[in-house]
């Protein structure tokens, strides 16, 4: 019988105590029994101890016992001798759910006295309604003469991309391009076309959710490497693990971010560049760069932040690398323009099954994103100067109000990745949902439910969501000390 860990039914239980009626118990009751008739949690999973889930709800074990009984007496839940309590349902049993990230973005509530901190995506640009207010009938040209449907993406779009990568110095054409839904469908497609149900799949720990949702529903074998410091492992230990792991088999794929990394914000240096890429083209492994948040830099370092973030499978064999990009992290979330570049070859795979899932991305923001390109520079300055100051500001009122919590401060991206000492922040985001406060605990972001004392905290959106969420993450934080 297959168990279910605590820390990932903790993230599933999203909302279970502010909603619904009735005593505690009662309501964790409810939630369990709704993960089971949903097929959330598949039926005849095992669930943590009595004990154990208590500490991750930031609960009384005396609430989960009462809980327990509820579902049993239900018909819900079947004790078995020396094996623990095991959950009966009616939904399907092989499918994977989405914990963490999408699990996030459908559960906040929005009701008020709620300090949203689940999400460091950032507000539009008004570069975004400008170009939507700038299109005419003649962007649109002849592209009405055919049916709309282009599963690569419209020409223009492409050939827009592969210049933005060749402007960088690095040789791109439009053919080597796949416009996609943003970056989550860019990761998701190759998710589907390059890995098979138990196939090694190398991740860097932590690493973006998205990216672990996609690999884990694909049925892969995650395997971590490197950390969360600032040079993510590369200073030896990192590409070390991926050579010792090369010697026992080699990895299906390698997925990495190196530039502007989420959740860290960390962005690794030329050193650390050239050993990866050693190791990398050493074993001939297929790797996956994701560039979603680079364009987010904060440029520390100084220049001008002309031209394109280089990847770093730049120097690698086209027909082995996947670079995903996208537009929607610098302008605006609600511009679903991402895009792989590859080989031909893999383009095509890739386009192959985006075709049975959406067709085609939508023309019209297509046209949007051909318009915003022209405005990248103007762009990034903008992105830069706000994150700056957000991250200064962040960083003054969390020093202040917790000069005990520790960070290293983030290259780039729109939050902090905190380590609070002596706390569970799995017990501590279910503490502070309780009082109003939705944030995400570092165990969302490890393929084995590490970095259990982290914390994001995203201030991309000012601070004062952040100011009036403090007091409330303190106090939890006592709370959850383990």
């Amino acid at each position: 019988m297959a168990r279910i860990a605590s820390t990932r039914l903790s993230r599933l239980l999203t909302g279970w105590s502010s909603e619904g009626a009735g005593p505690l118990p009662r309501r964790l009751a409810d939630a369990l029994r709704e993960l089971a008739e949903r097929g959330d949690v598949p039926g005849g999973s095992v669930l943590p101890s009595q004990r154990e889930l208590a500490l991750v709800l930031g609960v009384s074990r005396s609430t989960v016992t009462a809980a327990y009984g509820l579902l049993e007496g239900e018909g819900w839940l079947e004790s078995v001798r020396g094996s623990g309590s095991r959950l009966r349902g009616s939904g399907a049993l092989d499918r994977y759910v989405a914990e963490g990230r999408l699990v996030s973005f459908h559960a906040r509530s929005g009701g008020s006295g709620t300090a949203d901190l689940s999400s460091g995506a950032l507000p539009g640009l008004d570069a975004v309604g400008e170009a939507v207010g700038a299109l005419t009938h003649g962007d649109l040209g002849g592209l009405l003469g055919d049916d709309g449907y282009h599963p690569y993406g419209i020409p223009a779009l492409r050939e827009g991309i592969a210049a933005y990568y060749r402007a960088a110095g690095v040789a791109t054409e439009a053919e080597q391009i796949l416009v996609t839904s943003g970056s989550q469908q860019a990761v998701w497609l190759v998710a589907q076309a390059l890995v098979e149900p138990g196939d090694t799949v190398v991740v860097e720990d932590p690493t973006y959710r998205g990216a672990l949702e996609a690999l884990r529903a694909r049925g892969a074998r995650l395997v971590p490497v490197g950390g969360d410091g600032a040079d993510g492992g590369a200073g030896g230990t990192g590409p070390a693990e991926l050579r010792r792991l090369c010697a026992h088999g080699r990895p299906r794929l390698v997925y990495l971010q190196p530039t502007v990394h989420n959740p860290t914000g960390r962005t690794l240096g030329g050193a650390a560049r050239r050993e990866w890429r050693r190791v990398l083209a050493e074993h001939e492994l297929f790797t996956v760069e994701d560039t979603a948040c680079a364009e987010l830099a904060l440029g520390d370092g100084g220049g001008d932040g002309a031209g394109a973030p280089v990847p770093l499978v730049a120097g690698l064999p086209m027909g082995s690398t996947v670079t995903v990009g996208t537009l929607s992290k610098l302008f605006w979330g609600g511009l679903r323009v991402g895009w792989v570049r590859s080989s031909p070859q893999v383009v095509a795979r890739l386009a192959k099954i985006k075709t049975s899932v959406d067709l085609a991305c939508s023309v019209v923001d297509q046209l949007v994103a051909v318009r915003l390109l022209d405005r990248l520079p103007e762009a990034r300055a903008r992105r830069r100067a706000e994150l700056r100051g957000q991250r200064d500001a962040a960083e003054a009122l969390v020093r202040g109000a917790a000069p005990h919590w520790e960070w290293t401060r983030p290259a780039g991206g729109p939050a902090l990745w905190v380590r609070i000492p002596g706390a569970d922040t799995e017990a501590l985001a279910q503490l502070a949902r309780r009082h109003g406060v939705s944030v995400v605990p570092g165990a969302a972001f490890s393929p084995v439910d590490g970095f259990r004392d982290r914390l994001r905290l995203p201030y991309a959106h000012g601070t004062e969501a952040l100011g009036a969420a403090l007091p409330t993450l303190l106090e939890c934080a006592e709370r959850a000390a383990g």
